[in-house]
C-alpha cells in the first residue's frame, strides 16, 4: 500500500456516449483544479482512429499510469473513459483507494433517442454512431447499481 495522500481524489464519469461525459468531467476540471484524463481527445489529437480498440486500450492504461502518480502527489483526477462496466470502476476504486484518496462515481444516464441526437448533433464519430450501436451499448452497459454506489465516498447520477 501506498503512503496515505492528504487531499487525493478520484473521480470516475462513466456513461454512455452522448450523455455529458466530456461536458460534465470539463465543468470539474474547472472547479476542483483536477487532472482530466479522455481517451477520445489523445486519439484525436494522435489522428488515430477512435473505434481502434487496441490503441484505446493502450492510451486508458498509459492516463492510469499518470493519473496514479498524479494520485500519490495528492491531486485530483478525473477518468472520463465510460467505464461501462463494474469490474473496471472496481478495479480504479480499489487502487486509488491503495493511495489514501477518497473516490466519487459521477454515473451520466440518458436515453437512447437522447444520447443519438447528441452524437449526432456533435458529429465526431466516423464512422458515425447509430441507434443500432446505442441500443446494443445500452444492453452491455452495467449501471452502477445502489450496493455499488455506496462503496464510494461520493456517487451521483445525473440524468441528462
Amino acid at each position: 500500500m501506498e503512503k496515505p495522500s492528504p487531499g487525493a481524489r478520484l473521480i470516475i464519469v462513466c456513461g454512455l456516449p452522448g450523455s455529458g461525459k466530456t461536458t460534465h468531467a470539463k465543468q470539474l476540471q474547472a472547479e476542483l483544479r483536477a487532472i482530466r484524463f479522455c481517451p477520445d481527445e489523445w486519439m484525436e489529437h494522435l489522428s488515430l482512429d477512435i473505434w481502434d480498440q487496441e490503441r484505446r486500450e493502450k492510451i486508458e492504461s498509459l492516463q492510469w499510469q499518470f493519473g496514479q502518480q498524479l494520485l500519490a502527489l495528492g491531486l485530483t483526477v478525473i477518468i472520463e473513459w465510460g467505464t461501462w462496466g463494474r469490474s473496471e470502476r472496481d478495479a480504479l476504486r480499489l487502487r486509488a483507494r491503495d493511495f489514501g484518496a477518497a473516490v466519487e462515481l459521477h454515473h451520466l444516464s440518458a436515453r437512447v433517442d437522447v444520447l443519438l441526437d447528441r452524437v449526432q448533433r456533435r458529429g465526431m464519430e466516423d464512422p458515425p454512431i447509430k441507434r443500432e450501436h446505442l441500443l446494443q451499448w445500452a444492453d452491455a452497459f452495467q449501471t452502477p447499481t445502489a450496493e455499488e454506489q455506496t462503496l464510494f465516498d461520493r456517487a451521483v447520477t445525473l440524468e441528462v
